[in-house]
């Protein structure tokens, strides 16, 4: 099995509001599982959504992602203007060619673009996970919501797949 982890929308534009806590929260998981796909070898995609009328661009702060989320030089980088991620965008591209079957899915808003990209990657004949509170949302019913309807993965799980994994 190769795994695949997409962080998707987790930007400075989005971080207001009610979204803050669930964001925070989102990013300590996701800061906590990083290192399990950089050991392995696997795949980091870093999603970040784009869009003109809102000035959410390339060099605006918006755009950004948020200070406690540091990629790493070869993690790959994806701008999208839909909320699915594989939407004219080479997710699908990334991920045939890393042997991709597992696309652990984290990042905001989760009845949005998280949902939308998990349906993506089953379009795509990927199996979707969410890292279990790895997801964020405005509003907490939403997040819960698509944790109910959708496979899920907890960390401790995770991390013995990927350690699994670097056996191998």
């Amino acid at each position: 099995m190769n795994y695949a982890l997409m962080i998707i929308d987790l930007q400075k534009a989005f971080y207001t509001g009610s979204a803050k806590e669930s964001m925070d929260s989102v990013c300590e998981y996701i800061n906590a599982i990083l290192p399990l796909f950089r050991e392995t070898n696997s795949p980091v995609i870093w999603i970040q959504h784009k869009d003109d009328e809102d000035g959410v661009i390339p060099g605006k702060e918006g755009f950004d992602l948020l200070d406690s989320l540091k990629p790493l030089p070869g993690e790959y980088r994806v701008h999208k203007e839909y909320g699915n991620s594989f939407n004219k965008t080479n997710c699908a591209k990334i991920l045939k060619d890393n042997r991709t079957d597992i696309v652990v899915i984290t990042g905001f808003c989760a009845e949005y673009c998280v949902l939308s990209t998990y349906r993506g990657a089953l379009d795509q004949d990927l199996v979707p996970v969410i890292l279990k509170n790895g997801i964020a949302s405005v509003k907490h019913k939403n997040k819960e919501f698509v944790e109910g309807i959708s496979n899920i993965i907890s960390y401790p799980i995770l991390k013995k797949l990927m350690e699994e994994k670097q056996w191998q």
